[in-house]
């Protein structure tokens, strides 16, 4: 089991600022305006500290990364809002074209690099840290760390508690990622999403396609927990699936369910209360569309949870 790791990432005060001001937002999108790149400093639920650009150059919050995806400024705006930083898409669009020096035209809705990161905590002015050992001036993006390291364990130790606000007993030598709750503290359980970004990560893990209809149309499309949180389920992406809105709201009822190799399963009760449904039956036993990494697909247990409790068999 490796190591925890943690990671730094430079922003400007506006964007501090702004969402220091607002503290019931403790999800937050930590975007890139190209995100040319893919994300793999961190794992999600590894430490993500936010950094202000010199001269001001002080560590002023953190939090814990929940996953990274790409999406337009418009989807972005659409899952976050002002968790973005900006009071406006306007106003996020502007910042995105100054940093990528050219304006976006009117038309134009870009990609940008989309990284998510929980359980926020910004530091008042005077609790702001100073930077890590070796953070070079140079650095405009952010650096990774190795915990375990001796000459940064005992920082980013404090770090983390005063992310945290409490103490807790760390060990970076052992990884934690293992589901549930670690160190007697949820906020450091590793699977554990936002809202926002379980539905960004659903989104993207699914390439933007129904996973029973195959439907392709964002607005109509929904990220569907599988086990509800409600019912003691996780923002979690194994507990997710991407499901056109009729189709989340007949899951959710029980007329639809999965079982554990991804066959859709049709409730017989969907023709008995409705005599509808024949297109679903003629599914019925077809494996559903499914993410491409394994540890994205739907967790068995969640699955059996579902047709256990839920499903109208």
């Amino acid at each position: 089991m490796s190591a925890v790791r943690a990671y730094v990432g430079v922003t400007d005060g506006s964007w501090y600022h702004f969402l220091a001001a607002r503290p019931g937002l403790t999800e937050v999108n930590f975007w890139q305006p190209s995100g040319a790149r893919a994300f793999h400093a961190v794992a999600p639920g590894e430490p993500f500290f936010f950094k202000t650009h010199y001269p001001d150059n002080k560590v002023v919050g953190g939090g814990f990364f929940s996953g990274s995806v790409r999406l337009r400024v418009s989807e972005a705006w659409e899952l976050f809002g002002e968790a973005n930083g900006a009071a406006s898409i306007g106003e996020m669009r502007a910042r995105i074209g100054y940093y990528r020096r050219a304006p976006i035209g009117p038309g134009e809705d870009p990609l940008i690099g989309c990284l998510f990161v929980r359980d926020v905590r910004f530091f008042p002015d005077d609790a702001a840290v100073i930077p890590p050992p070796q953070f070079a001036p140079n650095i405009v993006q952010g650096k990774s760390y190795d915990l375990s390291d001796p000459s940064t364990a005992s920082y980013f130790a404090d770090l983390l508690q005063l992310t945290l606000g409490v103490e807790v007993e760390l060990d970076f030598s052992e990884g934690w990622h293992r589901p549930g709750p670690v160190f007697g503290d949820p906020r450091l359980a590793p699977y554990r999403l936002g809202q926002g970004s379980f539905k960004a990560v659903v989104l993207d893990a699914y390439h933007r396609r129904c996973a029973i209809t195959g439907t392709h149309i964002p607005p109509v499309l929904q990220a569907a927990h599988i086990r509800p949180v409600t019912a003691g389920g996780e923002h979690r992406l194994d507990n997710g699936l991407l499901l056109r809105s009729d189709i989340h709201t007949l899951f959710d009822r029980g007329y639809l369910g999965i079982d554990p190799h991804y066959r859709l399963r049709v409730s017989p009760r969907l023709r008995a209360d409705f005599s509808n449904g024949d297109q679903l039956y003629a599914q019925a036993g077809q494996v559903i569309e499914l993410p491409e990494r394994r540890a994205d697909r739907p967790n068995r247990e969640f699955i059996e949870w579902h047709l256990d409790e839920v499903f109208q068999a």
